[in-house]
């Protein structure tokens, strides 16, 4: 047997190494990850988690591209694996361990991009860019011999018309999901493009559903009931999770253009989208047939690019989540975990962080028979803060019982945290345990929104039960429609340890009915009353914007406005008054697979320089120049800028950042000017947009 067609799993010697230091956090009760961030950053949060739920690595041959489209559970325990690069694997004796090897047979060759997979009465199925095809062994030789079109769409070759699927019903009919293409702005250029459709199995079609623009992840869950992920676009403010109906129109209005086509079951039409920038519920009121998400997914903070999920089918095998879904991001190669609930049959539902570290971007992840999941991984093209090209691992749990939020669900005047281990009962009923916040996105035809409509909300009542793992949080104000971000950085198991992951982003379409509860529970009292400002009081000082150099409030207005100069010298748009003209002009565009088109280029020390950067992607995109060896420092600053990282372009407030862009659209540009400068360097420049820095940076080479 070939070498190059064997593989076996990495036993990953930093396992132990990562348990070891795990137990110092979970025996001594140590603060959570985000309050060491500055210290340990992201890698404390994954050797915590790398306790709990243990990463295992596929060793995959040297001559197999192993960029996963697709994932498919075999009857016989074998992992059947479609890549992007048109073949199907078979990854026989797959959960082999020590010397026993996996053992790679190729099924199928030849296919367009499929970008899913799915086994069904012997035979497997999958979505190329132009059909759903059937494969099929006829003559038992462990190769495909068929390839049978279950039915075809037609493809302009526009790069961004994948095709996605299928997902299976009951009934053998099955559910696709087709990608938009892109002209600059996103485009349907072929019929059903932005569409969801189900196929019967002798190749009936039949349109869904439309507004799709990149429609990565299609399931179907144990209940029947479908779902998608998307990913932040234009008119897609940010990543999010949908239940999807016949008759739906879910946010995207390209499709539109084919609603009026025979068979097609969508009422709306192109003209009754309006580009108002209204958040996406609002329009819904007046458009009937709008359908909001069922679940956000915050951009950068939940992830970049939604792909798969997963319901937990396991039974327990996977740990304390059955039911959940665990959905993968591919840019910043991680997993996030959803618990969905109806409310006046409107699904809606919270998602929390779960599991980062997979070395390549989550696509695809499908069950084995032992309850472990498995987790196909491909970056080439999109690229992934994973760091490998592509990759396929295993996720299990190690059977010890995570601290965490196991859901949280909506009540008539707040919300009802679940845990999975008892909380400490002081720390549960101090409502400075939780910080709550409000907030939404615009929806419009521009690439993505910023958070709008912020609201910091009060906790006015906690209400802890008897055994410490349900606790009643009454919130002021509450209003339907918004994302809630649900902190608790305050709450201890019994033990004195934190949280796992001590945030959770609830999406409340609906306030449901039902008692509302402040007796018998611990209220924080109200704020003292606040002194009368000196121009309310007679014969006062001025007001505020009018106060002594020296007053608390002038010095923190002072502070702001030094702060908003500063930036503004970091950000110069104009030709400066002094110069007659910059001593050198450098025009940086952007490549295919999150890349400036110029990696480098020399300056003189004290040089005036105008950069001027043209976004020709169909991303969004910024340029910093930092200070030399701190890219990967300001990235990470960047991406945790939480919901405040849109407005602020991704620019975090740091001295490490000499000069920068804004954050631009796709198809605009922007020249800022400076003096280069004056110590000789490597200066890199930077996209700081979440997921972008790992592959989308060059060098300014300052030589004297």
């Amino acid at each position: 047997m070939s070498s190059a067609i064997t593989a076996f799993q990495d036993e990953n010697d930093t396992i132990m190494r990562h348990f070891l230091k795990l137990m110092l956090f979970v025996v001594w009760g140590l603060p959570s990850p985000s309050a060491r961030a500055q210290d340990s950053g992201a890698d404390a949060l994954e050797i915590r988690e790398s306790a709990f739920y243990v990463i295992e690595t596929v060793r995959i041959p040297d001559d197999v591209s192993l960029e996963v489209g697709g994932l498919a559970l075999m009857p016989s325990g074998d992992i059947a694996v479609a890549t992007r690069r048109g073949d199907v694997w078979i990854v026989e004796n797959p959960n082999a361990w020590g010397s026993s090897r996996p053992y790679f047979r190729r099924f199928a060759r030849g296919l367009h991009e499929p970008l899913g997979l799915a086994f069904r009465d012997g035979a497997l199925y999958t979505a190329q860019r132009g059909e759903l095809t059937r494969l099929e062994d006829t003559d038992g030789d462990g190769r495909a011999d068929l390839y049978d079109v279950v039915y075809d769409w037609p493809v302009t070759g526009n790069y961004h018309e994948y095709s996605f699927g299928p997902a299976f019903r009951d009934d053998g009919t099955m559910i696709v999901t087709l990608n938009l293409g892109t002209l600059g702005a996103m485009e349907s250029l072929t019929k059903w493009r932005g569409w969801m459709l189900e196929i019967g199995p002798d190749g009936e079609m039949n349109p869904l559903a439309t507004g799709m623009r990149s429609p990565a992840g299609v399931y179907i869950l144990r209940d029947g009931s479908v779902f998608y992920t998307e990913n932040q676009g234009d008119w897609i403010g940010s990543g999010w999770l949908t239940h999807v109906e016949r008759g739906n129109f879910v946010g995207h209005p390209a499709g539109l253009r084919w609603a009026s086509e025979p068979g097609s079951p969508v009422k709306v039409r192109t003209e009754d989208v309006p580009d108002s920038g209204d958040p996406m519920f609002k329009v819904a009121e007046q458009l009937p047939g709008l359908k909001p998400p069922a679940v956000w997914f915050p951009h950068g903070i939940l992830g970049v690019s939604s792909s798969g999920m997963l319901e937990d089918t396991t039974g327990g095998a996977f740990g304390p989540f059955a039911g959940q879904l665990f959905v993968g991001d591919q840019g910043h190669s991680k997993l996030t975990r959803v618990a969905l609930e109806k409310v006046d049959g409107v699904y809606q539902g919270v998602a929390f962080p779960f599991r980062q570290g997979f070395q390549s971007g989550v696509f695809r992840l499908i069950w084995d028979e032992d309850g472990a999941m498995y987790v196909g991984m491909t970056s080439r093209g999109w690229d992934a803060t994973g760091g490998d090209s592509y990759g396929l691992q295993r996720l299990r749990w190690s059977g010890m019982m995570p601290f965490e939020a196991r859901t949280i669900v909506a009540m008539p005047d707040g919300f009802e945290v679940d845990y999975t281990l008892p909380a400490n009962a002081a720390s549960a009923e101090n409502p400075a345990s939780y910080e709550i916040t409000s907030f939404t996105y615009k929806y419009h035809s521009v690439y993505g929104s910023p958070v709008i409509e912020q609201k910091d909300h009060r906790v006015r009542a906690v209400k802890v039960a008897d055994d410490g793992r349900r606790v009643r949080l009454v919130v002021d104000s509450l209003r339907q429609g918004y994302v809630y971000e649900i902190k608790m950085p305050g709450i201890r198991s019994n033990e004195g340890g934190a949280l796992l992951h001590d945030t959770g982003y609830y999406t409340l379409n609906r306030i449901p009915e039902g008692e509302r509860l402040l007796a018998g529970a611990a209220e924080p009292p109200s704020p003292a009353a606040e002194p009368l400002s000196p121009a309310a009081e007679p014969g006062a000082s001025p007001s505020s914007s009018q106060q002594a150099p020296d007053s608390p409030v002038a010095t923190e207005e002072a502070r702001r406005q030094d702060e908003v100069r500063e930036m503004r010298v970091k950000r110069v748009t104009r030709l400066p008054d002094e110069w007659d003209q910059p001593d050198l002009t450098i025009t940086i565009g952007t490549e295919p697979g999150l890349r400036y088109d110029l990696p480098s280029f020399e300056v003189e020390p004290g040089a005036r320089v105008e950069i001027v950067f043209q976004n020709d992607d169909d991303m969004l995109h910024n340029l910093l120049v930092v200070v030399p060896g701190s890219a990967d420092r300001v990235a990470a600053e960047a991406m945790n800028l939480g919901l405040e990282g849109a407005e602020k372009g991704y620019v975090p407030d740091s001295d490490d950042v000499l000069f920068h862009t804004r954050l631009l659209q796709p198809g605009t540009s922007e020249s800022i000017f400076f003096k280069a400068p004056s110590e000789p360097g490597a200066y890199t420049y930077v996209c700081t947009f979440p997921g972008h820095a790992t592959t989308m940076r060059g060098t300014m080479l300052v030589e004297g």
